[in-house]
Order: structure tokens, then sequence, then C-alpha cells
């Protein structure tokens, strides 16, 4: 057996080999030692090899999905090695015979289809890069939905692309390695590393015929070297994780660049769109506007999240479906009420066409058909318009697949086919007759037992059961003679002659007996032809099964936003081909969701106009303290845009937004120390890919550029980034800094704006208005925000006496530097007497000290408060 074993396990030897035996996977050799540790299961041993102990594992087969998914997401790969044949087979070719054993599919974090092993609101996409003489293209597709794309682009697009999709696996040719590591560890992704041969592209063209058996793929599209590289490595490593069992992949679908707003990874890190700075789902821009009630429709808001469109149809249709359902809200109430019932479609078709599947699917399949019919019905009469039109029309034409369901399958089968019990009684009578006698063999017997009696005229003629001689006829010595005469002795046979007793068998109860005692597995078997005949019947019409899922995730979008605008109070962007940029009333989706959820303020809204002139910037140059809002501010603004464009209404009380090609985002501040880069380095290469990339179409929101290094240098960086903005990029911009020299650029630069968020003082501390006003703030108010973060009141006393010094030293064109050397000032400072504490207590602190408000009535306790105010009186006279 270890022979086997080890044979099997050289073929893999990147991945954990599962061993099946019998009712457990098990795990030899360092797989069992690295598997032990990663599941926290014991670690034993079984035999010797070369003079050692073997270490080994294991895990239930039953339960090895959970143990799957911790070691993926644990970055292991796993051979799943399954027994071919039975013992029993594996006997009849010698007593010693090794069950014959192979792997039947390798697990890859980019391969999973088990509903257990996948988040059902998520896509888990697997992805090829590939580079064709510095031609690069990417393609992905996620197994478990079966759709397939394909996108040509530069080396310098790969990372922003890579980020958008973030793929559970990438592929890549280990030629490509040098020229993308850097690009890799920024995203922190680790490839599946792939030879030449899996990325040619002559052999990648066969293998997509051969996938979508047509003679070219022409009809698909015009595809280059690099993106038929790209998809043939694809096709290529799921033929050999799935063993040959390729998953339904849907035609290839050639997406462009320019159809799609640019998002760069540390964008997408900044706005947290599909997952927060922490790394969880919560508190990202996807929690808070997810209204989804199908698994399908909440893939499909964060596909449209991730990659907002450019096109203006596109746009406008989208937000023609959320106006219809706002314009409709008692039926677009009941489609939420049916589309709640619509169970993952397009995970169960994957299932079934990688034969992974069972029962439940197929249920799956025939529940969505009924809630689809249900969604026809509630339409009727209804007028929509084109995409939700279009997605109507999907829902009809499945008629006989779904009678053909719902005749077969019972209301809750049970998951697995090889359980039986799934096939509905009445559709197949050979089924029923096996059932029969399965279930009720005995009274099958005593039916015949009367007719036996009937027919002999022995009414104690008896049918039993023994383990030796199985069913047979008793009667009594008496009636024996007349059994064996004729014309009985030719229907009853002689079997056994006993002291009391004669026993005889014919040939029906024989029959009969063989049925009974194999009904069992023959109504197992007839209900696995039923299943294979189903399944072939089901991916027959997958091409359209997968198109009314696309039009059921389409309803449920266009009804969840829907349902979110008019909760939160949300406008319909006018979005347009200008470059304007005015949001009227616009509010932050996330801040604002956190205060409603604490019960605190209501959120501030606030105006941002952007709008640019023609061949010119709109740059808004934001000053005001810390903790006032100003990066929410920035943030607010960009997520506005990226929802407009994503076709989603937006929180504001007006919006009209001229198309954004990129968003840039520069807020907030973190190292690389992996990669020995300070956190200005990180501010200063993520400045750089903006100046180097933005175009005038780009909207740009900047916080503290140069606050990371000494403030000259800062400063200067500051400015020419904003002049390069305004002059070179012309992009519209929202730039918050607390360098108050450049609001003197507002006068000298076109396009550039002066913006500031109000604040107000009151003895001595600062009070946040969270206003955004014009103008320019007159100073930073830091000293005041440090107090209210709880520096100790002796270093704020301090802070507040040097910077009297150094402002007053500025104003008198004083430098720094004379004023530190000025000895005095400091001494005076550092030696001034601390506040003075009082001699003894006050009579209304050491009346205060007695008292004990637990222990006083209501009356008492007012009577205290007017003694109190009648001693405080008496102290200021």
């Amino acid at each position: 057996m270890m022979a086997q074993y080890l044979e099997i396990k050289s073929q893999y030897p990147d991945a954990l080999l599962f061993y099946r035996m019998g009712d457990f996977y098990e795990l030899f050799f360092d797989d069992a030692v690295a598997a032990s540790e990663a599941l926290d299961i014991a670690l034993t041993k079984r035999g010797k090899h070369d003079g050692s102990d073997i270490p080994m594992c294991g895990v239930p087969v039953h339960a090895a999905e959970g143990y799957l998914l911790t070691l993926i997401r644990k970055g292991f790969r796993v051979a799943v090695c399954e027994q071919m044949e039975s013992p029993e087979e594996a006997k009849k070719r010698g007593y010693k015979s090794v069950v014959r054993r192979d792997v039947v599919r390798l697990v890859t974090p980019g391969t999973l289809t088990e509903e257990t092993l996948l988040e059902a609101r998520r896509h888990n996409f697997l992805a090829a890069l590939a580079c064709v003489r510095d031609d690069w293209a990417l393609a992905w597709t996620d197994i478990s939905t079966g759709a397939l794309h394909v996108l040509p682009l530069s080396l310098a697009r790969v990372g922003p692309e890579l980020a958008q999709l973030s793929p559970a696996e990438l592929l890549m040719c280990d030629s490509h390695e040098d020229a993308t590591r850097d690009i890799l560890t920024d995203l922190g992704i680790e490839p599946t590393w792939l030879g030449k041969s899996s990325f040619d592209s002559t052999g990648a063209l066969a293998r997509l015929t051969e996938q979508f058996s047509v003679a070219s793929l022409d009809a698909f599209g015009q595809f280059s070297r690099p993106e038929l590289s790209a998809m043939g490595a694809l096709v290529e490593y799921l033929d050999l994780t799935q063993k040959g069992k390729l998953p339904l992949l849907r035609p290839p679908q050639q997406e462009q660049i320019a159809t799609a707003m640019q998002i760069d990874a540390a964008t997408r890190r900044n706005l947290e769109l599909t997952q927060s700075l922490s790394g969880g789902r919560a508190g990202s821009l996807l929690s808070v506007i997810d209204r989804t009630v199908t698994a399908g429709g909440a893939r499909l808001l964060e596909r449209r999240l991730s990659t907002p469109s450019r096109d203006l149809t596109t746009i406008g249709n989208r937000q023609d479906a959320i106006a219809w359902a706002l314009g409709n809200p008692a039926l677009a109430a009941d489609l939420r009420v049916l589309l709640k019932r619509v169970p993952d479609l397009d995970r169960a078709l994957s299932r079934l066409g990688v034969d992974r599947g069972g029962p439940r699917d197929m249920a799956a399949v025939r529940n969505a058909l009924e809630q689809s019919q249900g969604i026809w019905q509630a339409l009727s009469g209804t007028d929509l318009r084109d995409i939700l039109e279009t997605a109507r029309a999907a829902l009809q034409g499945h008629d006989a697949l779904h009678t053909t369901l719902d005749d077969m399958l019972v209301v809750e089968p049970p998951l697995l086919a090889r359980d039986g019990g799934f096939i509905a009684s009445g559709f197949d009578a050979d089924l029923d007759d096996a059932r029969k006698l399965r279930d009720e063999g005995r009274s099958v017997i005593a039916g015949l037992q009367t007719q036996y009696a009937e027919q002999t005229g022995i009414p104690s003629l008896k049918i039993k059961h023994n383990n030796v001689l199985g069913y047979f006829i008793e009667t009594t010595a008496t009636h024996a003679d007349k059994m064996m005469a004729a014309p009985l002795n030719e229907t009853f046979i002689h079997r056994q002659t006993t002291a009391n007793q004669i026993r005889f068998t014919t040939v029906e109860l024989t029959e009969l007996e063989r049925r009974i005692l194999n009904a069992g597995s023959e109504a197992i078997e007839i209900e696995k032809r039923l299943y294979h005949t189903l399944s072939q019947s089901i991916l027959a019409e997958q091409a359209a099964l997968n198109t009314l899922s696309s039009a059921l995730a389409e309803f449920d979008l266009a009804t969840a936003l829907a349902d979110l605008a008019s909760d939160l109070d949300w406008c319909r962007p006018k979005v347009d081909d200008s470059r304007a940029f005015d949001i009227q009333a616009g509010r932050h989706p996330v801040v604002e969701r956190a205060l409603r959820s604490d019960g605190q303020r209501s959120f501030v809204a606030n105006d941002c106009l952007l709008t640019a002139q023609e061949d010119q910037a709109a740059i808004a140059l934001l000053t005001g303290p810390n903790m006032a809002g100003k990066s929410t501010y920035l943030r607010q603004n960009a997520l506005i845009a990226l929802l407009a464009q994503i076709g989603s209404y937006v929180p504001a009380k007006s919006a009209h937004i001229g198309i954004v090609s990129q968003i840039f985002s520069r807020v907030g501040a973190s190292d690389d120390l992996a990669r020995g880069r300070s956190t200005f380095m990180v501010e200063m290469v993520e400045t750089a890919a903006i100046l180097n990339q933005a175009d005038d179409r780009a909207l740009v929101i900047l916080d503290e550029i140069g606050r990371g290094t000494a403030t000259y240098d800062g400063l200067s960086i500051a400015w020419a980034t904003l002049e390069h903005l305004q002059a070179t990029n012309r992009v519209r911009a929202l730039f918050a800094t607390h360098y108050h020299e450049l609001t003197a650029l507002a006068s000298s630069l076109d396009g550039v704006s002066n913006s500031t968020v109000a604040v107000r003082e009151w003895d001595g501390d600062v009070i946040f208005l969270h206003e955004v006003r014009a103008g320019a703030a007159d100073r930073s108010y830091g000293v005041q925000v440090a107090q209210l973060a709880g520096l100790p009141p002796a270093v704020i006393t301090r802070a507040r006496s040097v910077l009297n010094a150094l402002e007053q030293g500025e104003r008198e064109n004083t430098s720094p530097k004379a004023l530190i050397d000025d000895l005095p000032l400091f001494s005076a400072v550092s030696n001034a007497p601390a506040p003075a504490k009082p001699d003894r207590e006050s009579k209304v602190e050491a009346q205060i000290k007695d008292l004990h408000p637990d222990e006083m009535t209501p009356i008492e306790a007012l009577q205290t408060l007017y003694a109190l105010k009648s001693l405080v009186q008496d102290a200021d006279d």
C-alpha cells in the first residue's frame, strides 16, 4: 500500500495528498506533519519506512470539506485520491491485491465549487496573466458560475486590474517573475507558477475551440495572442485540477479598459470599497449599500462596484431600472419577497457540470424556475424598458424543464445521489416496485401466502424465512402427500423434511426472494440512472439557465438599490459627458450609517463644486484642523462619483457629474516595512502614480501631501504637486493641506479655489462644525485637538507657550533657531509656576464629601442643592 501511496504522491509533490482509506482520508510523511499542525489534529504513526516511523494523520470523509477549507485558506493545495474500486473487486485479482486508487481532483483556491467552501455573496476568481512580446492580457473565470472574461492591457495596468479583480488564485508563466515581482508584492499575491507550454498561444487556440465545440473563436471576438495565451492557460489548468471534468464555461467575453472607470490598488484600499482597512467586509462601502436578497445579486453588485462604467447608455439604463422600482414600490416589494426564495442557480449548475453536484442542486434549479414563474406573473401587464425588459424575457421558456423537475424530484431531496430517496413516487414504475419490495416485503410475502393457501386448500400453510433456506413454504406432514401429488407438485418444489413439518418452495417465491433481497440496491441503481438523465437534461439548458440567473440578479440589484435610495433619501444623479462635478448636500454613506447605528448626531451634509472649464483644472484647496472632517469630505465625494457610475442613486440632495475616467486617492498614511519603505516614501510613490497617470477626466483626492518630511521640503513638494495637477493633468481635485501658504495660489492659478472646514472656539476649546465653506483657515488648531486627545495639561500649557513664541517670531521675522537659542524665553516658560492649589478645601467641597445621594429622598436632594447654592453666593459676596 505504501508503495502505491509514494507513487501517487510523486506526481503531486507540491500538494497535500488526501489518500482514501475506507471512511478516512489519510496523510503520511511530511504531509501528515504539515496537516496535523495546520488542522490541529493528532499526529500518529503507521509502520516504518527506511527504518523510521511513518507519521500519519487523517480526517473523516464525511467532514472533509471543512478541513479542506482550512487548508486552502492557509495556502495549501490538496490532491484528493479516491478508491476507484471496492475491496471485494480488488480481491478478485488476488488475496493481497491493493485497492486501485487515483487522484480525482486537485483542490486549489481558484477551483472551488462546493457550497460550504465558497462565500455565497462573493466571486471566487481564477485568473491567468500572460505576455507575448511585451503585450499583456488577463483572463479570469469563476468556475462556480462559469463566467469567462479576457482583457488586453499594458504592464502598467496589471496592478490596478488585479486589485480590482482580487483573484483567489493567479496563474503566471515562470519566465515573467522578474517583470511582475514588485506588482505582485504590492498586492500580496503569491501566484501559481506554470511552465511556458501552458501559455503557448497556438496550443491555446486548439484547447479553446475544443472546449467551446467550435471551429473558430471568431463568433466570440477577435482575440490577440496574449488573450489566447491567458485563456488557454486557464482551460489547461482546469483540465489538470478537475482531472478532465471541465466546468461549464460560458463563451469568453472580451473586456476593454476604456469602458470602465480606472481605480488603482491604493485608491481601492483608501476608499474601502469592498473591504475595510482592517481587512473585513464590515465598514466597507459594499457592506453599507448591499441590500440584495440573492447570492447572484450580491455578486453582481460587488462586480459593478469594483468596475464602475464609463458608458452613459449603460449608466442611464441602470438608473432607469432603479427609477422603475421606486415608481412601483408595492410591486418591487413583492418581487423582493419572491427573489428571497431564489437559490444560487449559477453555482448549482456549476456543481452539476463537474459532476460534483447532487439532488439538492437539481432542486435548486427547480425552485429557481418556480420563483421565476412567480416573478413573471407578478410583472404581467407592467411596462418595463431596456435591461429590465430584457431580464423579464429571460424568465420564460423553461416550462418543460420545470415540469420534468417538479414531477421527478421530492420536495426536500437528500444531499447525495447515493443516498437515494430523491425521485418522487409515481414517476417510475420499476422504481416504485423496487421500493415496495424494499419497504413492504413482509406484506408482499403475506399476500403470496394467502394466494398459496387458497390454491392448495390448506389454511395452515405458512411462508417463513431463515438464514439457511431463505424464504420457504411450510406445512404439516398431514398435508405433505397433497402438496407432492399432481397437480400441486408442478408448482411446489420439495426442499426439506423435518420431524413435524414439510418445507417447499416455488419458482415465483424464489424470484420474489431475489427481488426483495436486491430491492434496496435496485432502487438506488434506478435512481442513479434517473439522476444522470435528469442532470443531462438540466445541462442541455445551461445557456438559457445562465441567462435566467443573470436576469434574476438584475431584478434583485435594481430593487435593492431602489430600497436603499428610498430608505436613505438618495437622489438620481445627472451623469453626462461634461466635466461637471456639482454635489449639493452630499453625505458619506458609511459614516452616516455608523452615526445612525450609534444613535449619535445626524451627518452634516456639504456641497462640492469642481466643475472644470474647457482645458482647465478644477481644484479645491481644503484647509482646516484635523478631526474636523476633511478626510470624510474627500472620500465622500469620490464615493458619490463612483456610485453614480455604477448606475446607483447617490447620497446627496442633487448631483451633476461629468464622466470620471479615473479616481485617485492619496488619503491616510502607512509604511511598508517589508519593502523598506517609510510612510513618506509610500506617500511619494502613490503621488507619483497620480501625477504620471491622471488624465483630464480624472477625479483626484489628496490629503496632506508632503507632511511626512521637513516643513520646507514638504511645502515645496505640495506646491509643485498642486501646480502639476493644475497645469499638466488638468484634473478635478480636492487637495487638503495644512500648508496655509498654498492658499495664496488660488489667486494666481486658474481653476484653483479655497475651501475650509469651519470650527468655532469657546473658552480655549475648539468645536468642530463639520461644515465646508468657501475661504481659507487661518490656523490648524493642532494644540486644541491635542487637548481633546487627552495630552497632559502640562504638555498642553507648554505647547501653547511655544506656539505663541513661534507665531510672534514669525510676525517679527525671527527664525525658529533664534527663538530656541533664546534661553531666557524657554527658561521662563519651563520655570513658570504650576497653577496654585488651594491650601484647604472649600465649604462646598467639604459638604459635598459628606453627601450620600443614594440615601436621600428627592425633597432632601432639592434642599441640599439650595443649601449649596447659598454657600456659593456667600463665598462670592
